[in-house]
């Protein structure tokens, strides 16, 4: 094959485009991957997190969600199909008087909403909540 500035941009173009399909991770294994870092592996507990949203959302862009743990620590909420799934975390000291928070997230399209709790004696609580959305509200 002959060198010329043709073959030259197509063969470039060729091996960016590859690299940029090869390095975009599923958002899902972020979510997993965040997960893992906040609580260094530790096994994940259920039932002592109490998540509520919406089965089903008609604007993605206001999305409300009320998670309590009593017990907790901190709260972290994922959504594991934004392109940043970390969504917020709520820390609750020891004088608080209830260990629950509500607010409204943004979601991008039909996914998973993950709570994870750490507790008092150090142990991860998770709970999980599948919204479907109708309109997405992070450019969908």
């Amino acid at each position: 094959m002959k060198l010329t500035r043709r073959n030259l941009l197509i063969l470039s173009s060729a091996s960016v485009a590859a690299t940029a399909i090869g390095s975009f991770p599923a958002f899902a294994s972020l979510t997993d991957d965040a997960i893992a870092e906040l609580t260094g592996d530790a096994e994940l507990g259920e039932g002592a997190i109490t998540l509520t949203a919406p089965e089903i959302a008609e604007n993605g862009n206001t999305v409300p969600i009320e998670v309590s743990a009593p017990g907790a620590v901190a709260i972290t909420l994922y959504a594991d199909g934004n392109p940043v799934p970390s969504v917020a975390t709520f820390n609750f000291g020891p004088l608080s008087a209830e260990r629950s928070a509500s607010t409204r997230i943004r979601l991008a399209k039909t996914q998973n909403v993950v709570a994870v709790a750490k507790m008092e004696d150090g142990s991860f609580q998770m709970a999980k909540a599948n919204v479907k959305v109708t309109i997405g509200g992070c450019g969908g």
